[in-house]
């Protein structure tokens, strides 16, 4: 299929390439000239601004971003509002925040376009890997983009989790789930290295990796991180959130469904900012590893 690329970040592009991979069209947009230009290298048809991409795709268009998410989605859902048609469909692949997804969704209904909220995961991996994708949206719009999908998921990776809204839901206690696994490992490998016995970090991830019952990929990427910096040293342990973990904690007040486990994790990431501690970077680490989120160097001394 031919669809539209709008945002060539760290996921964006790997998207991008993916699709072409799979034998798909892509016309890809970015404000970076040398983000779209990348893309153009690479196989795609780049486009200028988001109505020379709508320009280059036939109808039904479908329009995927991934882009910020807050003021440069709104923006960029309020242009595609003027610039498709009926049956055209807009797929939000970002970080949304679930509630605005099914406001974006209502505001577009009102022009004919079709609005899939896609909640992503897979990070700076999704290219080699695949990305699991949390699919919210009208079971039509949702079927038209089903080649896409295909083609971005592993196999049994994606699904349609229910209507508009519920794919970004999903993503956010994904999320929250997420903060939480972190959190236990980053404590647990602080406690081994506080210990009398020398232990060797790496080769205690190394080793619980195979048949243990708490092996899974973030221990995976604890083990990669361990191996190129033992210490951690290089790495402050300053830890950022971007909004998920909040609005899980905020959804399970609002629902009376206890999520201490997850609110603990989210207040950890504000202590982070106030001192160094060895599992805080272990948790700067890992969103390194697995997402290319950027790291702070840790000052001489610290």
């Amino acid at each position: 299929m031919r669809i539209g690329m709008v945002g060539l970040g760290r996921m964006g592009a790997n998207m991008t390439t993916r699709l072409l991979r799979g034998g798909h069209e892509v016309v890809a947009f970015d404000v970076d000239p040398a983000a779209v230009q990348t893309a153009r290298a690479g196989g795609a048809d780049g486009a200028d601004d988001l109505s020379a991409l709508v320009d280059r795709l036939e109808p039904p268009r479908v329009v995927w971003l991934m882009v910020p998410a807050g003021a440069v989605t709104e923006g960029a859902v309020e242009d595609l509002g003027r610039l498709l048609g009926p049956g055209d469909t807009v797929v939000d692949g970002g970080n949304s925040r679930w509630t605005d997804s099914i406001r974006r969704a209502a505001g577009l209904d009102e022009v004919g376009v079709s609005f899939v909220d896609a909640g992503t995961s897979g990070g700076v991996w999704g290219l080699a890997e695949g990305y699991c994708l949390m699919v919210g949206g009208d079971p039509d719009a949702v079927e038209r983009l089903g080649p896409a999908l295909e083609t971005l998921a592993p196999p049994d990776g994606w699904a349609h989790v229910g209507p508009v809204g519920a794919g970004h839901f999903t993503k956010m206690v994904h999320n929250g789930v997420e903060y939480a696994l972190m959190q236990a490992y980053a404590e647990g490998f602080e406690l081994l290295g506080a210990s009398d016995f020398g232990l060797d970090l790496h080769q205690v991830a190394e080793v619980w990796r195979h048949g243990s019952v708490v092996r899974s990929w973030l221990l995976d990427l604890a083990a990669s991180a361990l191996s190129k910096d033992p210490g951690l040293e290089g790495i402050s342990g300053y830890v950022e959130d971007s909004g998920e973990g909040r609005w899980t904690v905020e959804a399970g007040i609002d629902s009376a469904v206890p999520t201490p486990t997850i609110a603990l994790a989210l207040m950890a990431r504000f202590a982070s900012r106030q001192d160094d501690a060895f599992a805080n970077r272990m948790l700067a680490a890992l969103r390194n590893e697995f997402g290319g989120h950027a790291v702070r160097a840790r000052k001489p001394g610290t």
